[in-house]
């Protein structure tokens, strides 16, 4: 095997690991949360940015919006959640950077000074960032439903605000009973791999 990674941490981050559609009523605590976050807060991203923001949706009030947003398919599954949160890309990341990049702090003047390339960076950024974040729920031993199927603007009038851009909203929690769907194909090694 050319993987340094123990197999049984391969299966639990990738292999085995998919999206769950139902989940147990064991909460997910604070402490869980944060220590997700500090494990992937050092994932790379351009410049060291971390545009990403998550908006934790704990009480029964913030639920309800949040679901009334959702797609058909995704309303029960949300209401259901232990946690769910908002995944989105915060536009005025740039006014971190000086602390964040001082080798280089005029960096957020050179580089993200006009609007559209700013929200261009934020939110390839903040994907990275998320991505690294389910990888974080999935070493924590909890499952995530990452789902896109949501009204983006009515979320981000509900819960964000216009600097905002919603990502994804991800369901967290331990994996309830029939939690997964069939396994989709993936494409094989030489269908995605070329090599110059």
């Amino acid at each position: 095997m050319s993987l340094v990674l123990d197999p049984a941490a391969q299966d639990l981050l990738f292999r085995e690991a998919r999206t769950a559609n139902t989940f147990t009523d064991e909460p997910v605590t604070e402490e869980q949360v944060q220590a997700i976050y500090d494990l992937v807060k050092y994932g790379p991203t351009a410049f060291n940015q971390t545009p990403l923001r998550i908006t934790l949706v704990r009480s029964p009030e913030a639920r309800e919006r949040l679901v009334r947003h959702m797609a058909e398919g995704n309303q029960a599954k949300t209401a259901a959640a232990p946690l769910v949160a908002i995944l989105s890309a915060d536009n005025e990341f740039h006014e971190e950077l000086p602390n964040l990049f001082p080798a280089f702090p005029q960096a957020k003047d050179v580089f993200f000074a006009e609007r559209p390339a700013r929200e261009g960076s934020a939110t390839l950024n903040a994907a990275l960032q998320a991505a690294y974040f389910i990888v974080g729920v999935r070493a924590a031993g909890l499952a995530a439903g990452p789902m896109t199927g949501f009204d983006f603007e009515g979320v981000r009038k509900e819960f964000l605000d216009d600097d905002h851009t919603p990502l994804m909203v991800v369901n967290i929690g331990k994996p309830g009973p029939d939690a997964w769907y069939p396994r989709s194909p993936r494409l094989a090694y030489e269908d995605v791999v070329t090599t110059v």
